[in-house]
């Protein structure tokens, strides 16, 4: 029960430090390029995937805190769901990096 409680923790909180380098990097940066980016996929439904997953990082996390990282059930879903958020993010990170550049 140790190991998912610290892995949840740490997997959060490197989330949220990528996230708030990106957020001050944007802030810092050249904006002037990111005002004519438009990004618009194809088809909506291909936005389903991403809202599921921030929606379901957003309820583990809060299941997680309320339960104070206890079950190791929810901490392991919550690891599990943050690495494949933080592999999207990066990978939309360099999508828009590659259009700018």
């Amino acid at each position: 029960m140790k190991a998912s409680q610290i892995a949840a923790k740490a997997v959060v909180r490197i989330f949220f430090i990528l996230l708030l380098l990106a957020l001050v990097a944007f802030l810092q940066g050249d904006t002037q390029k990111l005002h004519q980016l438009y990004i618009r996929p194809k088809h909506m439904y291909t936005l389903a995937f991403p809202i599921i997953l921030i929606i379901g990082f957003i309820i583990l996390l809060v299941l997680a805190t309320i339960k104070k990282y206890s079950q190791p059930d929810i901490n392991w879903l919550l690891v599990v769901n943050t690495v494949v958020l933080l592999v999207y993010s990066i990978t939309l990170y360099f999508t828009i990096y590659k259009l700018i550049h």
